[in-house]
């Protein structure tokens, strides 16, 4: 008996393989580091709902090779601490970014690029995966919707000021604030990650139709990318994925071949977990 779970900031995902078949469900959030009681409840409620679906008693379920990918896992300390408050007696719990690589690239070498409201990307190689990125809208998420968004609004204000370009997008985000520049500082102070990436779309169509600000701005998001594949010992040729909402995106941008993902994060997790129990359903 295999069980995965997905857990993020929008929902939890969590699949059990019994018997041959796959059960899943579908919860609410699970971010271990901004609702770390709620996360923990979620995906008990989860294990309980797959022990029904499946047929099986719960204990069943809490003897299962687990594999947890989380949202908010930043270290093995929170990684203990959910550990130790679920039932489970074979599980591992890591962030979300192996899992999310698993998925992608299956059991073979590769690397992956997730952009979406964040970012990080993810190599996995002879057995082993490293991560780089994934630190927050604060000091990281580099290339990601929020990142544009923030860095767009950032262009829109030096524009104002004379120092940076204006262009026809430097306009229309202007005018979707009522030409105020003081609407844009209020907006900024209140702005949630995902308020930042809603303006992504427009710096995309932007970019395709050659605004000059929208093709820099997707220029650098590709150029930190490259940067980071670099890092992480990525060679041409290796095989590369750009998931999330805004992953595909920049394939026009970097320059580089690039594959689909084979599956989903969750995918992963149940991958992960099949390994580590040598295979066995």
């Amino acid at each position: 008996m295999i069980l995965g779970v997905d857990g993020g900031g929008s929902s939890c995902r969590a699949a059990l393989v019994a018997d041959g078949l796959r059960h899943e469900v579908t919860l609410g959030p699970a971010n271990v580091s901004t609702d770390f009681d709620r996360a923990v409840a979620t995906i008990r409620e989860a294990i309980l709902a797959l022990a029904a679906k499946a047929g099986v008693g719960a204990g069943k379920v809490h003897a299962a090779a687990a594999h947890l990918g989380l949202a908010g896992v930043t270290g093995p300390v929170i990684a203990g601490r959910v550990a130790a408050a679920l039932p489970l007696t074979d599980a591992v719990v890591t962030d979300d970014r192996p899992t999310t690589v698993a998925g992608a690239l299956g059991s073979g070498k590769g690397s992956v690029a997730a952009i979406g409201t964040g970012s990080f990307l993810g190599r996995q190689a002879d057995g082993g995966f490293r991560g780089i990125g994934g630190w927050g809208f604060e000091i990281g998420d580099q290339a990601s919707g929020a990142w544009l968004g923030r860095r767009c609004l950032e262009e829109v204000m030096l524009s104002l000021d004379g120092i940076g370009a204006a262009t026809a997008l430097t306009q229309a985000i202007l005018a979707r604030f009522g030409d105020d520049p003081a609407a844009i500082v209020a907006h900024s102070m209140a702005a949630r990650p995902a308020d930042f990436a809603g303006l992504a779309p427009d710096i995309l169509a932007a970019a395709g139709a050659g605004d000059p600000l929208g093709s820099r701005l997707m220029t650098e998001g590709a150029g930190y990318i490259l940067k980071g594949l670099a890092a992480l010992g990525w060679t041409q040729g290796e095989p590369l994925c750009l998931t999330g909402g805004l992953g595909p995106a920049y394939a026009a941008w970097i320059g580089q071949p690039v594959v689909p993902a084979q599956g989903s994060a969750l995918d992963g997790a149940l991958a992960l977990a099949t390994r580590r129990a040598g295979g066995r359903p």
